[in-house]
């Protein structure tokens, strides 16, 4: 039979998460990937090599690495280095992948190489390869440029509302993600920052325009937790509807959302100080037409993430788990 085709939009680790999952079923796969990161090792990449950031690639292709060697490649590609000037910090596969585009004279080459080392189960694909930055608008008229900062506000920042984010200077989509999307039998919106993982994506000229006109079923998976600065005490409402913005009125047919859950005392107070809570599910559409199917599932992972000291970004402790959320998902090809 012929595969199954999915798209993945997103980045970071909820799209990990999406594609750790997926792997393991017989699907033609292909993950359009955020290229607006600008924090951590992806700052240093930008700035000092002049490459577009690398992180969301690397992560995308460690999840989705194939062969015996993948376990150690999978940690070698995830090392972060925690000691040395210059380089504590970086990880393993941000440094071979610049080493590798700098060797070809061509980041989409080094990509594609990268792919074939790790022998890759499907496509990987910048949504831009325009040097683009995400700019963030403030209801009290602030706006701040670059990804990290968006991600990590100043306390002053985050407490208001994020209004509206662009990419500044526009950027083109990828025609390699835009024929993807045209082909797919089923798009996934993947868990993740709301603003610097997915929409970040929906702001690059051609993408809202492709995903809408696109035939293929479109899930969109909520979140777990909200995030400081971008969905302050957002419900999953708040999160659907935000996106429906970002994609211009378009509607998905499906939305993913976990059935409610409890955090332990120490998950409770981790949160707290990053001033998180647990998305509420608050989901009814009664009025929309067309009306999106809401699907609730156990889809949380009873792993708690621990990040290395040499990681200074903040990270979820609360997580999808891969196998549960791919079931999910696989229920609607």
């Amino acid at each position: 039979m012929k595969k199954k085709k999915i798209v993945v939009i997103g980045g970071g680790t909820g799209t990990y998460t999406t594609l750790m999952g997926l792997k393991k079923y017989p699907l033609d796969i292909s993950v359009i990937v955020s290229m607006t990161d600008s924090g951590g090792s992806n700052r240093i990449i930008r700035d000092e090599f002049g490459l577009l950031p690398t992180s969301d690639l690397r992560q995308a292709i460690v999840a989705l690495a194939t062969g015996k060697e993948e376990s150690l490649l999978r940690k070698l590609f995830t090392y972060r280095y925690s000691l040395g000037i210059g380089i504590s910090g970086m990880t393993f596969g941000n440094l071979f992948m610049a080493a590798l585009s700098d060797i070809m004279a061509s980041q989409e080459a080094a990509l594609e190489e990268t792919c074939k080392f790790l022998r890759v189960k499907g496509n990987i694909i910048p949504v831009t390869f325009d040097n683009s930055q995400l700019v963030a608008k403030y209801d009290n008229g602030k706006q701040i440029l670059g990804e990290h900062h968006i991600d990590e506000p100043t306390a002053q920042i985050g407490e208001h509302k994020l209004i509206e984010v662009s990419a500044f200077p526009p950027a083109i989509a990828n025609p390699k993600a835009i024929k993807a999307i045209k082909e797919a039998d089923l798009i996934v919106l993947s868990p993740g920052d709301l603003y610097t993982s997915l929409i970040s994506n929906l702001v690059i000229k051609g993408m809202p325009e492709a995903i809408i006109k696109s035939k293929a079923k479109k899930v969109y998976v909520v979140n777990l937790m909200t995030k400081f600065g971008q969905t302050n005490n957002f419900k999953a409402s708040d999160h659907v509807f935000e996106l429906y913005k970002y994609l211009r009125g378009g509607f998905v047919d499906f939305v993913l959302v976990n059935k409610p859950f409890k955090l332990t005392q120490y998950i409770k107070d981790k949160y707290k100080e990053e001033r998180a809570i647990i998305v509420k599910d608050d989901l009814d559409f009664s009025n929309p037409t067309p009306k999106p199917k809401v699907i609730r599932a156990d889809m949380i992972s009873k792993l708690i993430y621990e990040k290395p000291k040499s990681d200074n970004l903040i990270r979820s402790l609360v997580r999808h788990d891969p196998a549960k959320l791919a079931k999910a998902i696989m229920s609607l090809v």
